[in-house]
């Protein structure tokens, strides 16, 4: 009877086969960036274009109020999209959050870090889907607050013999307070 051996060379491709299918996900319904983010960076920075121009004048719509240097001012509800930004909110002003994830891939519930006392949770008013998360908050002193949550890049295998992985997706924007 001959043995058979599994070569080293054929375990490095199928893994990497494997691994490179995780994160190529199509469809799903999924109404998030849609895009997978790299490796987070010690420095998130945003791109500059016309709506992130920073603006003296007070917007409307949810309170937020002028801007200072390297920040925008909240409009409207901020989304996946906004991941890693910077915004500025006046006092008595409100931002809403609402991250759409999928009953596979859910975002953890939005947590606020830093100087949490510049922010007030206040009631969201929505029910939400499986997988999505939301939050609302009302400025009410100055600081520095970061929002965060998290959510697994992969879908959960759903028998025995499918491919899984470990990878997090991290969402966060940075909220000042004035």
């Amino acid at each position: 009877m001959r043995r058979t051996t599994f070569h080293r060379a054929s375990l490095a491709t199928a893994t990497l086969l494997l691994l490179a299918g995780c994160g190529s996900q199509g469809g799903g319904g999924d109404k998030g960036s849609g895009a997978v983010s790299p490796s987070p960076t010690a420095s998130p920075t945003a791109s500059p274009s016309a709506s992130a121009t920073p603006s003296a004048t007070p917007s409307t719509g949810t309170g937020a109020g002028g801007s200072s240097a390297g920040c925008t001012p909240v409009t409207s509800e901020l989304t996946a999209a906004d991941r890693g930004r910077t915004y500025c909110l006046a006092k008595d002003g409100t931002v809403r959050i609402t991250l759409t994830g999928t009953e596979q891939r859910p975002w953890t519930k939005i947590t606020a870090g830093g100087d949490t006392t510049a922010l007030k949770p206040m009631n969201y008013g929505i029910m939400l889907r499986g997988g999505d998360a939301g939050a609302a908050y009302q400025a009410v002193g100055a600081g520095t607050v970061t929002l965060t949550s998290t959510r697994p890049l992969c879908a959960q295998p759903t028998a025995p013999g499918q491919v899984s992985c470990k990878a997090i997706e991290e969402w966060h924007v940075t909220v000042r307070v004035s």
